[in-house]
């Protein structure tokens, strides 16, 4: 009698155990080993000689094969706690039920009578066996106790009261039943040092008909007014209801943890590993739980590669470092409980974006006043009896953390001026540091002293040590009572220079920062003794420091830098890529806050001038042919006069017969462009309501995502909803209409009586129903805009309690789910991407692009370069990865809501060739979403293998015989970032080819199934060198290709790269979905236009920021910056572009005035970028522009050198040094030479 069973790893130790106990000969399968193709044969064998066949399915897709394959003439029994996995079995149902019974309850006893009961019942054997017996659902654990207890009571009675806290323990009743009780015991042992621990098991989703609670109801009734801070081991089945355990963690108050148990890896594997767990394990172990509001998702074991009864045997090993490193963290957050407030110590860290100039961009962040937000942070900290003291304002805080340059040392602040002015907060010791130091891993002490020389600081190839001053390391920042304000040190660079010799993390992706880096977080921990740091504003530098993907190890820099402080993080809402990555490396417990009013905007100046001549000219055009000939010279002279001559070609259409009519369209079509375009009003500022203007402003731009509300108003005016954008003029009056009536509606005014005062008499047609459930829709909004308590909530956390989580996305999309903010966010579902929708508007994008190309070069190209970024998932819902199925002719395949599979396309209904493609995978997507990046390999591989004719397959026809088919390139595994962007802000290039050259070297590893981070560099080089256009796109207002200097150093990068190496004018091309009914793509070049005219160069977005003071004029000045960045890469920028930015920031006297008196290191930035793109032949200035700003610089820098006159350390200034990677001997080898597998 053979018995061949394929279980999951855990079940089959006692499975075993029960066999030599009963003496049934029974041969057991883990199904994780199954992935394996070659013990998938064998164990395909193996079953052929079974008498019964045992299965315990899961949902790997070899069951496909497997299932169908089996023996008919063999009983087969299928179970599983989802009844739909009984479906393979050949046997009675009752007899399944019984067998499934015995798997659930569990145990030594039960398992030898489920083999005595098959044999029985399956197979005739005359043996005894008693039904399944029930044990405890739920009961406390403790490695020393004789017994299980049922109740807290009992355990109480046994256990006593130890200590002052209390650590309650949640996990799965498996591992009792099981025995896989290690990393239970490890814990307990962790936490009993010096607090008391309360450790349950469950089932976790519970079985209400066999009388076992949920994990939720678990919580409630052993932990409730019990303990300080909850670890919870399970994650995504604490109850059916997916909603239930948020209320329960918010009424248990206490931080809830769940550390990272991996089934997939050993402790080995997971130490060499750089993705820390495999996106198998990634959905269920961290997206799931993150979900819930639970947090520091550190791994604490691993599987064992040979358990107690071998190979199969899925027992898990603890992780001894891990496991005390979360007793550190919990005890921290614990920490926070009990410390009073007067006592408690607060570090506020802000951001300062130094490639962009340290000096001008104290507190950088993505549209948040970051200087005010941490003025109101003090100040609420004050109310709650904190011991701090407060700057006036944020503007009052940016004057005195520069005036004593409380900053990082760069191009006008030597570290001798630091400590002069009194910007020092302490001065660390060479002995101090070392201490600090030697607790470091070997790996990562080795790999610091190799970039940084020893401890505390070496100068290495012309590199100065960082922040040293007289042997000790200067901890710059300001001290306010118990609290203080630093800005996060430099990443990847010292001294106080920007250049290619000292930007050492151009010449390694992969290099550590420098030792001041790693002293400031422990000066912040161990001498000044904060109890929890703020990092104000996105985003930081501390969570994409090299290291793995998720599951961190102690040599992983995020891990080791931060120590054992609670991380509080202040996150824009609309940026759940990057607030992942906070949450999984930096262990972040996020606050998110409330997106940027976005206000509709037009036509300014000149713009605006031209639009109403046009008007005037239709007006006249049939009845006043003199009138309308004198407007028809003012129309023409004004179109010269706003640069758009050549965009409308201007001289090419006068000279036809239709060409003026031709001419207006296009003017029309541009001047739409504005009016269809939303533009930040300003910044946020941390804790502030929108007062009743702006809440309408926010409400309108949720409501009318894809025009909905403005088709209302249509209606209500009798208009045809179907109305071209190409109405400027109409439009804005849509817009304006329909955000007085969302004000209307917020002050209480009934649907007809608002839209009575909105429209007068341009009301026209009976009020539709519509218009009532509108209106509802606005008061449900703006009640969640109300809810919002952004203080509130980071208050909570400083008292280390629980803070509740929230989705995340763009309001400008119509997410009001992301209301009300102050919530702790997390993103989607990566398993439903591309959903439905974003489906059809990725095949709308594809044929867009197509037609496009076809339009101007009269063929289909047959190799698209494609920037792939996490916000197409994050944002969009997987648009850009549906348009690149349908380029390569393949469509999703859904089931039960899920992008399960993928569909080949015919060639008869695709209509036109396949499409290749050359994609370069942000590092954010590789970590968060790489079971994308399989599922769109694995098509890509599927196309290269179809018999088709290379005509009709470009996949096909580029691929080298006996290569894999690898179209998925992205930065090296464990790192971050282009390369391309630090070196344009360092001046490191002379030529475009040496831009391309840092793209392939940073970018050419490639991803995919069966492949993380291989150096393909040759290959990436290769396949850019055959590119005919690169395309990345644009999905909302709040983010253009202004928004970040990733933008220009991916997708400017990747066509420096495709052109320098094809030789060619490759086409450069963005895509925009802002509004899914109206997909379109443009060239690179008329995407910069329209963004520099709707936002950069608008009195309205500027006046805006003027608000902000300093912060506002920081933020001016980074975006002109990046109109540099894409010039270097690409030379699309017009040179109006540059001389009107030089016009409206430093020639403007107004404008001048403001930076002088608010920034003067942002002037002096954007002066300097302006002069260095003439000096490199990138713009030819109008004479006048270039005189008026070789004098304004002059006088900026005068007044900079005239507050240098006392400082006694070397300084850059506003000198540009060129050091490309031939002239640096360190860089060339590390990219040319050296073959790494990362940190």
């Amino acid at each position: 009698m053979k018995i061949r069973a394929v279980l999951w790893g855990s079940e089959i130790p006692m499975i075993r155990k029960a066999a030599e106990a009963t003496g049934i000969d029974v041969q057991c399968w883990a199904t994780f080993r199954l992935k394996n193709p070659e013990v998938l044969t064998a164990c395909r064998h193996d079953l052929t000689s079974a008498d019964l066949i045992l299965l315990h399915p899961t949902q790997d897709a070899y069951w496909d094969d497997l299932i169908p394959g089996l023996d008919p003439g063999i009983p087969v029994v299928s179970f599983g706690y989802d009844q739909s996995l009984w479906a393979p079995s050949t046997v009675p149902l009752k007899t399944v039920a019984t067998v499934n019974a015995y798997f659930t309850y569990g145990g030594q006893a039960n398992m030898e009578n489920l083999l005595r009961y098959l044999a029985a019942e399956c197979l005739g054997v005359g043996l005894h066996y008693d039904p399944p017996a029930k044990d405890l659902w739920e009961g406390i654990y403790h490695p020393d106790a004789p017994v299980v207890f049922p109740g807290v009571d009992d355990y109480r009675s046994w256990y006593g009261q130890r200590h002052e806290n209390t650590v309650g323990i949640l996990f799965y009743r498996l591992y009792w039943v099981n025995q896989d009780l290690a990393v239970i015991d490890a814990l307990i042992r962790e936490f009993e040092r010096d607090m008391d621990v309360i450790a349950v098991f469950s089932t976790g989703s519970g079985d209400q008909e066999a009388g076992a609670a949920t994990g939720a109801e678990v919580i409630r009734s052993f932990f409730n007014g019990r303990i300080d801070a909850l670890v919870s081991l399970q994650s995504s089945s604490l109850s059916p209801d997916a909603t239930a355990p948020v209320p329960v963690f918010r009424d248990l108050g206490v931080p809830v943890f769940h550390p990272v148990i991996l089934y997939y890896r050993s402790e080995r594997e997971w130490e060499v590993s750089l993705d820390g767990m495999g996106s198998s394990e990634l959905g269920w172990s961290v997206i799931m739980p993150e979900m819930y509001g639970m947090i520091e998702m550190l791994p604490v074991a691993t599987a064992m590669k040979e358990g107690p009864d071998g190979s199969d045997h899925d027992w898990h090993h603890p992780i001894a470092e891990r496991v005390e490193k979360i007793g550190k963290r919990v005890r921290s957050w614990i920490r926070l409980r009990n410390v009073p407030n007067h006592q408690k110590k607060v570090a506020i860290v802000l951001n300062a974006s130094p490639c962009a100039s340290v000096e001008a961009n104290v507190g950088a962040a993505a549209h948040l006043d970051a200087l005010e937000s941490a003025v109101r942070i003090l100040r609420m900290l004050r109310t709650e009896g904190y011991e701090v003291t407060c700057p006036a304002s944020g503007e009052d805080l940016a004057r005195t953390i520069l005036e004593k340059r409380a900053v990082s040392e760069f191009r006008w602040t030597p570290v001798e001026d630091i400590v002069e002015r009194g910007g020092c907060l302490y001065r660390v010791d060479e002995a101090t540091y070392r201490e600090w130091f030697d607790e470091l891993p070997p790996d990562l002490r080795e790999r610091m002293v190799s970039t940084w020389g020893e401890p505390p600081g070496e100068e290495r190839d012309g590199v100065p040590p960082a922040m040293l001053y007289q042997g000790d390391m200067v901890i710059s920042g300001l001290q306010w009572g118990n609290a203080v304000i630093c800005t996060q040190p430099k990443r990847g660079c010292a001294g106080s220079r920007c250049d290619g010799q000292v930007c050492r993390i151009l010449h390694d992706p992969g290099t550590p920062p420098p030792h001041h880096y790693l002293a400031t977080y422990r000066y912040l921990e161990r001498i000044f003794r904060a109890d929890v740091i703020i990092h104000v504003g996105t985003h930081g530098t501390l969570e994409f420091l090299p290291g793995k993907s998720a599951a961190l190890s102690a040599s992983c820099l995020p891990d080791a830098v931060l120590g054992s402080l609670p991380l509080l993080y202040i996150y824009n809402s609309d940026n759940p890529p990057e607030g992942t990555i906070a949450k999984r490396r930096g262990s972040a417990v996020l606050v998110d806050h409330m997106q940027t009013v976005m206000a509709a905007t037009g036509p300014y100046g000149v713009l605006k001038e031209l639009e109403e001549r046009i008007a005037e000219y239709r007006k006249y055009a049939g009845t006043e042919k003199a009138k309308a000939h004198a407007v028809r010279h003012q129309i023409i002279d004004l179109v010269r006069k706003a640069n758009l001559a050549g965009e409308v070609r201007l001289d090419e259409r006068m000279g036809s017969e239709n060409g003026f009519e031709e001419l207006l369209k296009e003017i029309h079509r541009l001047l739409s462009e504005m009016t269809g375009t939303r533009i930040p009003d300003g910044m946020h500022i941390l804790g502030t309501l929108p007062d009743s203007s702006r809440k309408a402003q926010i409400t309108t731009t949720i409501m009318d995502h894809n025009g909905g509300l403005r088709d209302l108003v249509a209606s209500l005016m009798g208009l045809d909803i179907k109305i071209s954008t190409s109405e400027t003029a109409l439009v804005r009056v849509l817009n304006d209409a329909a955000e007085g009536l969302v004000e209307a509606w917020l002050t209480g005014t009934g649907a007809e009586e608002a839209a009575a005062r909105v429209l007068g008499d341009r009301l026209v047609t009976p009020m539709p129903c519509d218009c009532a459930s509108a209106r509802e829709e606005v008061l449900r909004i703006a009640t969640l805009i109300d809810q919002s308590d952004e203080l509130g909530s980071l208050l909570q956390g400083l008292s280390g309690g629980y803070i509740s989580p929230g989705p995340s996305g763009l309001l400008s999309r119509g997410r009001s789910d992301i209301l009300p903010t102050g919530r702790n966010f997390y993103s989607l579902d990566l398993d439903s991407v591309p959903t439905p929708a974003a489906w059809e508007v990725g095949k709308a994008l594809a044929d867009a692009l197509l037609e496009k190309y076809r339009s101007e070069q009269g063929k289909y190209p047959e190799n698209v370069a494609m920037l792939w970024m996490a916000s197409d998932i994050m944002w969009a819902d997987g648009e850009q990865l549906a348009q690149m199925l349908a380029l390569l002719g393949v469509e999703p395949v859904r089931e039960q809501g899920r992008a399960a599979r993928f569909r080949v396309i015919p060639l008869e209904r695709l209509g036109r060739p396949r499409i290749d493609l050359t994609i370069r995978a942000s590092g954010i997507l590789r970590d968060c979403f790489f079971r994308c990046i399989e599922f769109l390999d694995e098509a890509i591989m599927a196309v290269a293998e179809l018999d088709e004719p290379d005509d009709l397959n470009y996949v096909r026809k580029h691929q080298p015989p006996g290569r894999s088919p690898r179209r998925i390139f992205g930065s090296r595994k464990g790192t971050y970032g282009m390369g391309v962007n630090l070196a344009v802000y360092a001046s490191a290039w002379k030529e475009v080819a040496d831009l391309s050259d840092i793209f392939v070297a940073w970018n050419g590893f490639s991803y995919g199934k069966d492949c993380y981070g291989e150096d393909d560099r040759d290959a990436f080089a290769s396949r850019l060198s055959t590119v005919e256009v690169t395309f990345n796109k644009a999905v909302t207002d709040e983010y253009d290709l202004l928004g970040c200097c990733c933008y220009f150093g991916s997708h400017g990068g990747m066509t420096a790269a495709a052109r320098t190496l094809s030789g060619k004018d490759v086409a450069a091309y963005y895509g925009d979905t802002r509004d899914t009914s109206r997909v379109a793509v443009r060239t690179l070049a008329e995407e910069l236009r329209r963004v520099a005219r709707t936002k950069l160069l608008n009195p309205q977005w500027i006046e805006g920021l003027k608000e902000h003071g300093y912060a506002g004029a920081a933020e001016m000045a980074r975006r002109a910056g990046r109109v540099f960045g894409w010039d270097a890469t690409t030379g699309e920028v017009d040179d109006w572009i540059f001389d009107d930015i030089a016009r409206t920031f430093l020639l403007d006297e107004e404008n001048r005035k403001f930076f002088q008196e608010h920034n003067i290191w942002a002037m002096e930035e954007m002066g300097r970028r302006l002069l260095e793109a003439n000096e490199r032949g990138m713009w030819d200035p109008d004479p006048k522009v270039l005189e008026g700003l070789q004098a304004a610089y002059l006088e900026i820098e005068g007044c900079l050198e005239d507050d240098l006159a006392t400082v006694r350390g070397p300084i850059q200034g506003g000198a540009i040094d060129v050091y490309r990677m031939e002239d640096v001997n360190d860089w060339k080898n590390q990219l040319h030479n050296r073959q790494r597998s990362g940190p």
